[in-house]
């Protein structure tokens, strides 16, 4: 009998996914949703502030700096944990970032199961749009001529990862959260800020650039 319910000892959907070696989360939800959310707003209002030394800034580009920094230390350290520690549900250490996953995966359980596609849209956001995400901070602090199509580029590949992210859960049943709470708390909520925020970014570089374009037109124009 204790062999047979080896696998049930995690909080886990579907209750027979294997994870031999599981080792219980240490800390509360409540510890670790708001150590994430006072070190999200250290560093938002240390960009926020930083930012504002700088009269020629508006603010529209101080919180996008705010949130370029934030994402991309977001994709860099969590989900870049994620993808390189492929046994982080065995971890007895109670290491945070550990913590982070044991937990998120009650919302989206491919995480613990190491899903290929899962670990392949995150291995792609960790290292490739975490750094570009630095660097758009850097780019709106300098004034940098390539900033909107960057951002652009960003915006629109973390819209993409999200979209394989959500699909291929639909193809797969859709059936990975311990609970309701958990879809709708941890697979929709958490998960939401990377549909509208890119989508909103998006749209205003699409009109910077076309304007940019259009007034290079008009000058051409003239020049002949």
């Amino acid at each position: 009998m204790e062999g047979s319910q080896s696998h049930e000892e995690h909080p886990y959907i579907p209750r027979d996914l294997k994870l031999p070696g599981f080792v219980p989360g240490v800390l509360s939800q409540s510890t670790i949703i708001g150590f994430y959310a006072v070190s999200a707003l250290l560093v938002v209002s240390t960009i926020f502030v930083l930012s504002g030394r700088s009269p020629k800034r508006s603010k529209t580009e101080r919180w996008l700096m705010c949130w370029w920094a934030f994402t991309g230390l977001t994709h860099m350290i969590l989900e870049g944990y994620f993808v390189f520690s492929p046994e982080f549900y065995k971890d007895k250490t109670a290491c945070y970032l550990a913590e982070v996953w044991k937990e998120y995966s009650k919302g989206d359980s491919r995480y613990a199961a190491r899903d290929a596609g899962v670990v392949a849209v995150e291995g792609l956001t960790a290292v490739l749009e975490g750094p570009a995400s630095l660097l758009a901070v850097y780019a709106l602090a300098t004034g940098k001529s390539y900033s909107y199509i960057l951002q652009f580029a960003i915006s629109l590949g973390q819209l993409y990862g999200t979209a394989a992210y959500f699909i291929t859960s639909w193809l797969e049943g859709d059936n990975f959260a311990a609970s309701p709470f958990y879809y709708y708390a941890y697979y929709i909520g958490a998960n939401a800020s990377w549909v509208v925020i890119p989508t909103l970014i998006s749209i205003r570089c699409w009109k910077k650039i076309c304007a940019a374009f259009q007034v290079q037109g008009q000058k051409k124009t003239k020049v002949r």
